[in-house]
């Protein structure tokens, strides 16, 4: 048995797994906050809040001396949060469990014996909590390509780190060859995702008027634009404009479209890491923020110059199945009692 841990913000963890999941032969269980999805075959164990927007609780040291991201002293929700997966733990003894992403999740399961695989993210993980998570797991799962690693990491984490290569739930979905014909109007597709965005509507409405020969559509965010499944949006478009989250690099990979890629801020900069390893390999058009009116004619038409078949260098289409094979690899040698360590 494997435990997956799927952190609750956005939806890039939950589709992470999901992909992971359907290449393990290893049974996986689902530990989030997140509702079952209808496709997991296996168990879920719905886990409750840590944080209590509704009926907010005094929050008193949550980082542990600054240790830690986010132990809330005596918060129910956290609490039962933990009790929770430290009760599937002592229930199932699981050969192993991958952390996509908490600190404090990674430490609980190791504290309890399990061998964790944490699910890695790319810039600064130098802070205390994301210190110690990286050092006391056996296994660093790094969803990019070996050949665009993460700068400045120590020796210790890069002997540990196995990379996958880019994957998304589109991999396996077949590319279909535009219908319309390319001239004008082009189409730009914008994937502003569920965790969060800086851009406003008015920045959305001024680049669409700046730019009349373009029909721009809009996905993600807070609002009514959300679409479950944007694959036939993506694969049509002739250029997509997206954040830096992971997921969303993955899933503009899979489709091979050129892309405007304009980074996020995020706590650990993860975005801008990523952006910058992309501009690096020339795989997208990144842009350090997003631009002006007059701007965006050059910038899509320089997003066109790209060739979307270069992103197959970050997304090679395998790496879902390479995950698995890695995940059902250390379950086998934790079963053996061999070491679980991917490269100690």
């Amino acid at each position: 048995m494997i435990g997956y841990y799927v952190h609750h913000q956005g939806r890039g963890h939950l589709h992470r797994a999901m992909c992971v999941a359907r290449h393990t032969r290893t049974p996986i269980t689902g530990l989030s906050s997140l509702p079952r999805p209808e496709s997991w075959s296996g168990e879920w164990v719905r886990l409750p809040f840590d944080t209590d927007p509704g009926a907010p609780q005094p929050v008193r040291d949550p980082g542990a001396g600054g240790r830690l991201h986010w132990v809330p002293l005596h918060h129910d929700g956290l609490r039962a949060r933990m009790g929770a997966i430290a009760d599937w733990i002592t229930r199932t003894a699981p050969s192993l469990l991958v952390s996509d992403v908490s600190a404090e999740v990674t430490v609980l399961a190791r504290l309890m014996g399990v061998p964790v695989v944490v699910s890695d993210m790319r810039g600064d993980r130098s802070d205390p909590a994301h210190a110690l998570a990286y050092d006391i797991a056996d296994c660093l799962m790094a969803p990019w390509p070996e050949e665009l690693p993460e700068p400045g990491r120590p020796l210790r984490w890069r002997r540990k780190t196995v990379h996958t290569g880019a994957f998304s739930r589109y991999d396996d979905r077949p590319r279909p060859a535009p219908a319309r014909p390319k001239g004008p109007p082009r189409q730009v597709l914008v994937m502003l995702g569920a965790g969060g965005s800086d851009i406003s509507a008015a920045q959305l409405r001024d680049a669409a008027r700046a730019t009349p020969r373009w029909d721009w559509q809009v996905l993600g965010g807070t609002g009514p634009t959300w679409c479950a499944d944007p694959w036939p949006l993506l694969t049509t478009a002739d250029v997509v404009i997206t954040h830096a989250g992971q997921n969303a690099i993955a899933e503009c990979a899979a489709a091979r479209r050129p892309a405007v890629v304009i980074p996020q801020h995020r706590p650990h900069e993860e975005q801008h890491a990523t952006a910058r390893a992309l501009d690096t390999a020339g795989l997208a058009s990144v842009r350090p923020r997003w631009p002006e009116p007059h701007e965006w004619p050059d910038v899509l038409a320089a997003a066109c110059r790209t060739d979307g078949r270069r992103w197959a260098l970050w997304a090679p289409g395998d790496g879902a199945s390479r995950a698995a094979h890695l995940l059902d690899s250390l379950a086998a040698q934790a079963r053996t009692g061999g070491t679980t360590c991917a490269s100690r």
